[in-house]
């Protein structure tokens, strides 16, 4: 921490100005059909641009969400594709055969970067849906933004090993059973939506900086949006990642806040 104010003060910038014009990209947004209904997306454009949101992965229950806000900024939004159509979906999906037509349709009507955030536990990875959803993310070499345990991560992998997977919310695993993840598989990433044990008052906790320094390319930000009022966050969580990545080394606090997402986006 000394070192990282020692350099920033040779520069002569002070460290809560780097915290605050640090960009940022959020890998976990959702605008979904209520959000829709409450936050129109000409709002949300201006409270993703007000709170320094450089590019936002966002996916919809149901799509549209995810289309009109992409019309209203362009230039900030990654659009990813659910297979839910509605919020009831959620458990159900994987055993909903008429999922797949959705997904074709969507995917044959607009480009993606990914498919998910899905929701998938355990052996659910092995009912037919999800398997013929992995195969059309392989033909088009789109990411997997799965959320569920380890069990039925290591199953999409052993589906797919050359998948890139987005783990949403770090599979909610501790430092540990994250690292044990990451070293097993190296074309998998870890979001940090609805995560807040890894800091205390600006401080990260050790557990986590030397995960964090263990693998400073894997990790990457999240607002979680599942919600209308989520929406209203979208800033102060912004903020309040800033000020703790300001606690790492300024080199691993860039790739956390944008550098690691684009380049999860640019691989192939």
């Amino acid at each position: 921490m000394f070192r990282v104010f020692s350099v920033i003060a040779i520069l002569g910038f002070p460290a809560a100005a780097i915290a605050d014009d640090l960009p940022i990209f959020d890998a976990h947004i959702h605008y979904s059909h209520d959000a829709v209904e409450l936050v129109p997306p000409e709002e949300v454009a201006k409270i993703l641009r007000d709170a320094g949101i450089r590019k936002a992965m966002v996916s919809s229950s149901d799509d549209d969400g995810t289309q009109k806000l992409k019309a209203a900024a362009p230039d900030i939004i990654v659009p990813a594709l659910r297979p839910y159509r509605r919020r009831g979906e959620l458990g159900t999906w994987m055993h909903d055969p008429t999922v797949i037509d959705y997904l074709n349709e969507r995917l044959s009507a607009y480009d993606y970067e990914a498919i998910g955030e899905f929701h998938a536990f355990g052996d659910d990875i092995e009912a037919p849906v999800i398997q013929q959803m992995i195969g059309m993310a392989r033909d088009r070499n789109l990411i997997l933004h799965h959320h569920g345990d380890r069990e039925a991560l290591d199953l999409i992998f052993k589906t797919w090993p050359e998948a890139r997977v987005l783990w949403a919310h770090s599979g909610f695993e501790g430092p540990d059973g994250i690292a044990d993840a990451l070293k097993t598989y190296p074309r998998l990433w870890a979001d940090l939506a609805i995560r807040s044990g890894m800091a205390s008052l600006g401080e990260v906790r050790p557990d986590w900086r030397a995960l964090f320094t263990a693998y400073p390319d894997r990790f990457m930000l999240g607002t979680d949006t599942f919600a209308p009022e989520r929406w209203y966050y979208v800033g102060s969580h912004a903020q309040t990642s800033r000020d703790w990545l300001a606690d790492l080394p300024d080199d691993v606090a860039r790739k956390i806040a944008y550098e690691n997402a684009e380049a999860m986006i640019a691989s192939k």
